[in-house]
């Protein structure tokens, strides 16, 4: 897959996410009046309609004073996405004109000798236009006058990077075979199992408790497939969370929950399993996701606990996820994170199976046969299923036609389901079970 790489760079709260996700439609990066919200890259894929793409790449402000002493590591990050890209967007506050930081920058960028395109962002009228001349003193010419925020000349942009790229090869991105969201609770290891999975520091590690703040898309190649892997905030108790930034990491964690296929659900093996763990498993399952708990710095448990030990104690804590496959690994040292790899394949193979209504029916004649786990109703009866269909995958979602929705419980739905799991082959995901009135009976 060949696809031309654009970074934005700039110093801290001039807009850089705010264009990103006006460029790509949809909010894409938190947006914060607060500096130094983004630390990781995070990119998006950006059509021309023609089959011509280029991958966007935010990035987190230059020279930020970070609240949490990562300076190092953001700028680390923003040195990545430069040297990785085949253009840079320099971007700058119109309103402020050059400031002391944006001059550093240029130099950085001359230095090196990057392609280099001028964004000045928050023009947000065209009387404001005739300030962007001052810019032309960095060195990179005229600066492009655009208001992100309000979608002022956005297509401007695009259309000039697209001009600035046409000599690079461009094809359309693979799409992911597969979806795998990283989820859990503070520190327990999600961004170092992302970049052992990827082979590379994609994204930023520290003990810092919550150093994600967003929900960051990795695109892994694995056997000439790609595999999406979404690496998300911490979760914490409602409580506990202090500011925007939290909550609008801790909604960017459920969403990225709703669009996997897969979720990786992490427990640190040196911590009592928490009212955060218990929420997430709670959260999985009501939205019949696909997952795999995985035991993380299991380096530091092993000595004072078995495997099996460890298991027991988790399905008392976590019974909704008892059926559930577990891995215990340590990310720091890519311990066992390619048996969890070749399990995910193996789950999302069994999520997205799709079951012959031939065959889906022969196995409800023998539920049927066997005559066991339904009940009675006082006056009601018997719940009878005369068929049923599969109409979905991610979750497998089968369609019963009945005589009496109200008969089929929680308790016989269960059941049913147990059943079903076990002579589909597709013990290891859930499936979600409906009860519709036949005809006849309705």
């Amino acid at each position: 897959m060949a696809v031309p790489t654009v970074a934005i760079i700039g110093r801290p709260n001039v807009g850089k996410s705010s264009l990103l996700n006006a460029l790509a439609g949809k909010r894409i990066s938190i947006v914060e009046p607060t500096a130094g919200v983004t630390r990781d890259r995070i990119s998006t894929f950006i059509s021309d309609g023609e089959d011509n793409y280029f991958e966007l790449v935010d990035t987190g402000g230059y020279g930020i004073v970070d609240s949490d002493q990562l300076n190092d590591h953001v700028e680390n990050q923003i040195r990545k996405a430069m040297d990785s890209a085949d253009l840079i967007l320099f971007m700058v506050d119109i309103r402020d004109g050059i400031t002391p930081l944006d001059q550093t920058i240029a130099r950085l960028l001359r230095r090196q000798k990057f392609n280099v395109m001028g964004v000045a962002n928050k023009a947000d009228s065209a009387s404001m236009f005739h300030r962007a001349g001052e810019f032309v003193r960095l060195g990179f010419g005229e600066f492009l006058c655009i208001s992100a925020l309000n979608n002022l000349n956005k297509k401007v942009p695009v259309e000039s990077i697209f001009e600035e790229i046409s000599h690079l090869e461009s094809e359309k991105p693979d799409t992911p075979i597969m979806k795998v969201a990283i989820v859990g609770k503070r520190n327990s290891g999600k961004s170092t199992l992302v970049n052992a999975m990827a082979g590379a520091e994609r994204v930023i590690v520290s003990e810092v408790p919550g150093t994600t703040r967003d929900a960051v898309d990795v695109r892994i190649d694995k056997d000439g497939k790609t595999i999406l892997v979404i690496d998300t905030a911490g979760v914490r108790k409602k409580n506990k969370i202090q500011n925007d930034i939290e909550f609008y990491g801790y909604v960017r964690a459920t969403r990225s929950i709703n669009r996997a296929d897969v979720v990786h659900f992490l427990i640190d093996s040196t911590l009592a399993v928490s009212q955060v763990d218990k929420k997430l498993a709670r959260y999985i399952m009501m939205e019949y996701k696909s997952c795999i708990i995985v035991i993380n710095k299991w380096d530091l448990a092993k000595d004072n606990a078995h495997t099996e030990d460890y298991e027991d104690y988790l399905t008392k804590k976590l019974p909704a996820l008892k059926t559930v496959p577990l891995v215990f690994t340590t990310a720091s040292e890519g311990k066992n994170v390619q048996s969890l790899l070749d399990l995910t394949a193996q789950v999302f193979k069994q999520t997205t199976t799709w079951v012959p209504t031939a065959k889906l029916n022969k196995v409800f004649e023998i539920i049927k046969e066997e005559k066991t786990g339904a009940s009675r109703k006082g006056g009601g009866g018997w719940p009878k299923i005369y068929y049923a269909t599969q109409i979905a995958v991610s979750p497998v979602t089968i369609l019963m036609f009945v005589n009496k929705p109200a008969l089929f419980d929680e308790t016989y739905m269960r059941y049913l389901v147990g059943r079903l799991q076990a002579m589909l082959g597709i013990d290891e995901v859930p499936i979600r079970l409906l009860a519709r009135a036949h005809r006849k009976d309705a």
